[in-house]
């Protein structure tokens, strides 16, 4: 049975433009979700920067993306911007018929004030404030990007979160199925994404690393200064700086292998399917979302440890790249996270 296209409105965290230039992984997903509703009929509206790119209809809400506004010195906090978007979002709720946010769940109570079915992806691990107002606000939906992001809240409050994880389309990257070249490091310059310990890594197997990426705010810079930049030398370890998307896909697509040590639960880490979609395994940490995200002997290997990481380099640099891909497209295509939000709007419209 062909279903009715919905009004949908999209609300952005306004930190990054859509798509992103460089870092900006939400606003890739945006960027993803949005078009192909739009390619499948829906009419939809992007709460947003006017200096997002998109097929959807855009509802701006300040002139530039905050990341440019902060830089330049023309805003400081993030709260008055989110607020006005909430406040423009609720004045026109009835014109929706569901509301998707990818704002911080700090703003759901708002969205429990209008009668529109609202759904909020976390994208960031849930901590005590988020279960407080999803308490105290169960008739507003919650959805996750991963089922150990979502574990313990569910547990707390007696509640099954419905899990959409991250898409890709892999038809924008190269693969390359040749042996890589050098280890790669992508990602914030940060303590927990740690390229210090993907830097010893390489160091123990012999082999160059690059590294890409840069530090996000101050406590990051003099991360970066007092233990990354040190040792910097050029030749067996390079930093490259932050990539657009052309640059990242060349700079994955050579890369052997992808060091992934992180030291904190991330939620997915969409970096892991941006290099299977390039061909290229993935080493990583089995912390956060690891495990769900790479199929330990096909698409790479992880360790409970750091330091049981450079002895995965071996076998993970005779894995198969062409099965990596392959193996990624089947879980990680962008068109599936589509399918099973729209899944989630209609049985939102429709209880």
């Amino acid at each position: 049975m062909t279903r009715k296209s919905l009004r949908i409105a999209q609300v952005a965290p306004l930190w990054t433009r859509i798509p992103p230039m460089t870092y900006g992984g939400i606003e890739l997903l945006m960027q993803l979700l949005t078009d192909d509703l739009v390619a499948r009929g829906h009419d939809v509206t992007l709460f947003a920067s006017a200096d997002c790119v998109t097929t959807a209809k855009l509802h701006p809400v300040c002139d530039d993306n905050l990341t440019e506004l902060i830089t330049r010195g023309e805003a400081y906090m993030f709260e008055y911007y989110a607020s006005s978007t909430m406040g423009e979002v609720l004045r026109r709720a009835a014109d929706f018929d569901v509301i998707h946010y990818h704002l911080s769940s700090a703003w759901l109570p708002l969205a429990a004030t209008v009668a529109t079915p609202g759904l909020f992806t976390l994208h960031t691990s849930p901590h005590f404030d988020d279960e407080f107002v999803m308490r105290r606000w169960p008739q507003v939906a919650v959805c996750g990007i991963s089922r150990c992001q979502m574990y313990a809240a569910g547990m707390k409050l007696g509640r099954e979160f419905p899990i959409v994880y991250n898409g890709c389309d892999f038809d924008a990257y190269e693969p390359r199925y040749e042996p890589g070249e050098y280890l790669a490091f992508l990602g914030r310059l940060s303590r927990d994404k740690n390229p210090l310990d993907a830097i010893h890594i390489a160091r123990a197997v012999e082999m160059p690393i690059v590294l890409a990426g840069q530090p996000q705010n101050a406590s990051e810079q003099a991360y970066f200064r007092e233990h990354i930049e040190p040792l910097i030398d050029g030749d067996h370890v390079r930093w490259i700086g932050p990539v657009n998307h052309k640059q990242k896909s060349d700079f994955l697509g050579r890369a052997a292998a992808l060091l992934f040590p992180i030291q904190w639960d991330e939620p997915f880490g969409l970096v892991m399917i941006e290099a299977m979609a390039c061909g290229t395994p993935v080493i990583a940490r089995r912390r956060g979302s690891v495990e769900e995200v790479v199929e330990s002997g096909i698409t790479g290997f992880h360790s409970p440890a750091i330091d049981g990481m450079a002895e995965l380099v071996s076998p993970t640099l005779a894995l198969d790249r062409r099965a990596v891909r392959e193996h990624a497209v089947s879980r990680f295509g962008y068109r599936q996270m589509v399918d099973e939000y729209l899944a989630l709007y209609y049985s939102m419209i429709n209880p």
